[in-house]
């Protein structure tokens, strides 16, 4: 059996293996590149294997960067099933297709750039029909419930805790009547955190690829983080006489936002709120979510159960409408504007950052991943300037880094999921990390746990 790391090796973004034997080929996760210049270029590169080829696809979880090339594979020839767990499906509906809508957007705003030029334009990456007919593919599961995916091929999804419907994937593979088990960690959660419940412990596994985001830290404990966050709400909102504006993902961090600020409210830490969430999708999203409450963990019922008792709440706005989004623009102070995307490399959030960064009474707080590249990381790395829409625009607002709320696991959590095995597995490797974040976890695992860790190549093919 060979498995080929296509992505997120020795980087956080387009996660993709492929898994072959002499009876069947799989991936698992087929996701975008994103982040700097060459991500477009890279999405658009062909795929190292003819679509037609793959015989089904299994997902950990919605995030772009795990799924966002699945319309361009089924385009490109692929006829098979996608099969993932039942939120994740209902996440894919809304996902794919505002995905396609945004490829489209791009490709007609870089054909007005060529006929300006007088060069070629180029064709969108995939469209939304594309994206519409790959929704036909998908095939949801329950987690724990066995998936019997070809004839030498078995699957279960067991709860990451990451996003609504995220899975850690355990596959059997059987090869010249051998099985040996792969487990892919997906995206883990951060233990201890509400909403999500807590990602499952694995026992066993011959082959383990695990994530390592944040292979090389720890996060704020949480009692300090929402000091933190309250800090900066009630420094903004009352003493600068600004606004707080809040890049997050469309799905799963623009929720868990708005969990802790109805939390913090509920404990009389923070009144009077105005929250406007300015994300047609998110709004979506935020929606779905509320029809999941069986993956919710206690203290996320709780505070469903609180809100709609409908007494003490802030007072919340989705915007969907550009007209509404625009009319934003005209609040000067008291506001949260929580917008995607969450590394602001597209979307509402753009047009937010560039009316207020060049002024020092509003916040920008990053609650989320910023990958090399992206907006977002040159606001966390401290640049001075940035461009937007190809305009100059100076960063004046404060730029706040709340690490504490990420969903992602820190190292410690990352250890701890890997110490649930009952003995080292024969092979692992270290993935969806950055080079120094992935081989500090490697070591980690070498040194604590006598795990053979290694981080693969991007390209690279593995021989289990």
């Amino acid at each position: 059996m060979q498995v080929s790391v296509l992505g997120a090796a020795r980087e956080v973004t387009g996660s993709c293996y492929l898994v072959e034997t002499d009876e069947v080929r799989f991936l698992v996760d087929c996701g975008m590149f994103q982040g700097g210049r060459e991500a477009p270029e890279r999405n658009r590169r062909p795929f190292p294997f003819r679509a037609a080829d793959i015989d089904f696809v299994v997902l950990t979880h919605a995030h772009i960067d795990h799924s966002g090339l699945l319309p361009k594979l089924t385009r490109d020839g692929f006829s098979g099933p996608i099969h993932c767990t039942a939120a994740t499906a209902d996440l894919l509906a809304i996902m794919l297709p505002d995905s396609g809508h945004i490829q489209e957007g791009d490709a007609r705003r870089k054909a007005r750039d060529h006929r300006t030029r007088g060069t070629p334009a180029s064709k969108p990456l995939y469209t939304l029909e594309d994206a519409q007919a790959c929704l036909q593919q998908v095939r949801a599961h329950a987690y724990g419930q066995e998936l019997k995916a070809n004839a030498g091929v078995r699957c279960v999804f067991r709860d990451a805790g990451h996003i609504l419907g995220s899975a850690i994937l355990e596959v059997w593979v059987e090869e010249r009547g051998q099985t040996k088990k792969l487990v892919f960690s997906g995206d883990l959660g951060q233990p201890g955190r509400p909403i999500l419940r807590e990602p499952e412990r694995i026992e066993e596994a011959d082959v383990v690829f695990i994530e390592s985001t944040y292979g090389d830290r720890s996060h704020k404990d949480m009692s300090a983080t929402f000091d933190e966050l309250v800090s900066v709400v009630d420094r903004t909102l009352h003493q600068k006489r600004g606004n707080v504006i809040i890049p997050a993902f469309a799905v799963g961090r623009t929720q868990e936002i708005i969990y802790y600020l109805h939390d913090l409210t509920r404990q009389g830490r923070l009144g009077g709120l105005k929250i406007f969430v300015d994300s047609p999708m998110a709004t979506e999203v935020t929606h779905l979510t509320m029809r999941h409450l069986d993956l919710f963990d206690e203290d996320a019922k709780d505070l469903a159960a609180w809100r709609a008792a409908g007494i003490g709440l802030p007072d919340m706005h989705f915007t969907r409408s550009v007209d509404e989004s625009i009319s934003l623009n005209r609040i000067q102070s008291g506001a949260i504007i929580i917008s995607a995307s969450g590394m602001c490399e597209a979307g509402r959030i753009k047009h937010h950052l560039r009316h207020r960064l060049g002024h020092e009474e509003h916040t920008v707080l990053i609650v989320g991943f910023q990958a090399r590249g992206t907006l977002g990381r040159k606001l966390v790395d401290g640049a001075k300037e940035v461009r937007i829409f190809g305009e100059p625009i100076p960063v004046r607002a404060e730029i706040v880094t709340v690490g504490g709320l990420s969903a992602h696991a820190d190292r410690g959590a990352l250890l701890q999921w890997a110490r649930g095995f009952t003995r080292p597995p024969a092979q692992a490797y270290v993935v969806h990390g950055e080079e120094n974040a992935a081989l500090a976890l490697a070591e980690g695992l070498r040194d604590e746990l006598a795990w053979p860790a290694q981080v693969p190549e991007q390209g690279q093919t593995l021989t289990i």
